[in-house]
C-alpha cells in the first residue's frame, strides 16, 4: 500500500480547480442519454489496472494495443474519457492525467447508478506501454476460483476485495455468447450447468437460444440491472447469477462468506455493508502499479503517447 500514499485526494485542488467538476460533468452528460455507459466506465478502469496498473494503457490506440486485446472486447466509454481530456486540456494543459480521469469517471458513474461516492486519490501518470500481449492476466468469465484468486492476488487484492469488486456486476450486461455454453451441453451428458436456478435457467434459454444469436445482451443483474446495489448478490446466493465466474463464487467457502455477508436478510442493514466496502475495494484498486512523480507522462490526448 505504499504506492497509495503518493496519491492524494485533491492532487489537483490548486493545479486545475476544476478538474473533478468537469469529469463529473461529462460523465453525467453521457449518462444522461445512456444510463448504460456507467458499467462501460467501471469496466474500462477495472481493465486499465489489471494491465500495467493503473495508468491508462488500455486507452492507447493501435493494432497491438492493450485495447485490441481479446479480454478487451466489448470495452467502451473512451469517448467519454477524450471529451473530458480535451475540455481539461483548454482550461489546464498538460495537468490532468488519462489516468485520473478513469478513476474519476469510474466512481461517477458508480455515484450515478444509485452506488456510493467517494472521494479518489488522485496524481497518477499516464504510462508509455500498451501492448495487448499482456492482457492476458485479465480476469475471464471461464476463470476457476483457484484461478481468479491468483489473478486479484498478484494485484495486492485478496478474496475480500474480489467479491466486492465482483459486485460491480449489479450493474452492465454481457452477451449470450459468454455463457450460452452454461445452457446446453455443459456436462458431458449434454446438460445445462446444475448451479443454475431452474426457473432462470428457462428465461436465459428463451433469451439465447442454442446457436442463436451470441451477440444478444443480457443483464447481469436480472433484478435491477441499472441500479448498484446488493441484487447481484442475492442472485449468486439463489443461483442466478449469469457468468459461471459470478455463480462458483458461492462454490468456494472463504468467497461465500462474502457474498453471504451482503446479500443479508436483516432488514435495514441491507447494502451499508456493501456500500462502504465497495469504496475501499476501488481505492485499493486505482492504486494498483501507478506510476506517480517523474514516472510516465501526462498525455495531451489520451489514445495517443506524446
Amino acid at each position: 500500500m505504499a504506492v497509495q500514499a503518493q496519491l492524494k485526494n485533491g492532487f489537483y485542488s490548486f493545479s486545475c480547480p476544476k478538474a473533478e467538476a468537469t469529469v463529473r460533468s461529462t460523465v453525467e452528460s453521457y449518462f444522461n442519454k445512456d444510463p448504460t455507459i456507467a458499467p462501460g466506465l467501471l469496466r474500462l478502469h477495472f481493465h486499465d489496472c489489471f494491465v500495467q496498473g493503473c495508468d491508462g494503457s488500455v486507452l492507447i490506440e493501435g493494432s497491438s494495443a492493450e485495447r485490441n486485446a481479446f479480454p478487451n472486447v466489448g470495452v467502451r466509454g473512451f469517448e467519454v474519457i477524450e471529451d473530458a481530456k480535451s475540455q481539461l486540456e483548454a482550461i489546464c494543459p498538460g495537468v490532468v492525467s488519462c489516468a485520473d480521469i478513469l478513476a474519476l469517471a469510474a466512481r461517477d458513474a458508480v455515484d450515478l447508478s444509485d452506488g456510493p461516492n467517494w472521494s479518489v486519490p488522485t496524481g497518477r501518470r499516464d504510462g508509455r506501454i500498451s501492448l495487448s500481449s499482456q492482457a492476458s492476466n485479465l480476469p475471464s468469465p471461464l476463470d476457476s476460483n483457484s484461478v481468479q484468486r491468483q489473478k486479484f492476488s498478484d494485484k495486492g487484492l485478496d478474496d475480500h476485495d474480489l467479491v466486492t469488486l465482483v459486485g460491480a456486476h449489479t450493474i452492465g450486461q454481457t452477451e449470450c455468447r459468454f455463457f450460452s455454453y452454461r445452457l446446453y451441453n455443459f456436462t458431458t451428458t449434454g446438460n445445462s450447468d446444475p448451479t443454475i436456478n431452474q426457473a432462470f435457467l428457462a428465461q436465459l434459454q428463451a433469451l439465447c437460444p442454442n446457436k442463436g444469436n451470441g451477440l444478444r445482451r443480457v443483464s447481469l443483474d436480472k433484478d435491477s440491472p441499472a441500479k448498484f446495489d446488493v441484487s447481484f448478490f442475492k442472485n449468486v446466493r439463489d443461483g442466478n447469477a449469469v457468468l459461471e465466474s459470478d455463480q462458483r463464487l458461492w462454490g468456494d467457502a472463504t468467497m461465500r462468506s462474502v457474498v453471504q455477508s451482503y446479500a443479508g436478510n436483516i432488514r435495514g442493514l441491507l447494502g451499508f455493508r456493501f456500500d462502504y466496502e465497495f469504496p475501499k475495494a476501488m481505492i485499493k484498486l486505482s492504486s494498483v502499479e501507478v506510476k506517480t512523480g517523474t514516472q510516465g507522462e501526462i498525455r495531451k490526448v489520451c489514445s495517443k503517447f506524446n
